[in-house]
């Protein structure tokens, strides 16, 4: 599983031509989802992002979380960062979930993330999507589960 977090002012996604999910000071994360990720790896990954001291405190100092900031989750599945890029120029995703099995698992992570009572906005699955955001720093984080836990 991977999620790229952006810390955000702001962030919208757009599905033809409207305004699907807004939020203002949080995290945009893009999620990955490869066939061989679990309830447990999201768990994993879900308490990890929103861990992630990445907001300024009153020093200037990356101190704060999430939760410490009130912040909010936009929340886009995105099957591209399962890319293979290694042969040719045409990117393969062979190593990104299947888009039934994918679609579960997005749908738990926004599910388990609205139960710790982070105002959550989403994107739709397999849509076209548009994305607006104004990252704050910047500052976007990678977060890979094969690099983070070794899967059983």
């Amino acid at each position: 599983m991977r999620f790229v977090i952006q810390r955000v002012s702001e962030a919208s996604v757009t599905v033809e031509q409207q305004v699907i999910g807004k939020i203002g000071k949080g995290f945009l994360v893009l999620i990955g989802i490869s066939d061989s990720d679990t309830e447990e790896i999201a768990d994993k990954m879900i308490k990890k992002m929103t861990g992630l001291r990445i907001f300024e405190d009153s020093q200037g100092k990356t101190n704060l979380s999430l939760e410490s900031v009130q912040g909010q989750l936009l929340l886009i599945s995105q099957f591209t960062l399962y890319a293979d890029c290694r042969k040719g120029n045409r990117p393969s995703f062979v190593n990104a979930g299947t888009p039934d099995q994918a679609n579960a698992l997005y749908e738990y992570i926004i599910q388990k993330c609205r139960a710790q009572n982070y105002p959550v906005q989403t994107g739709k699955f397999g849509a076209d999507m548009k994305i607006q955001l104004l990252n704050d720093g910047p500052f976007t984080i990678l977060l890979d589960s094969d690099e983070l836990w070794t899967k059983r």
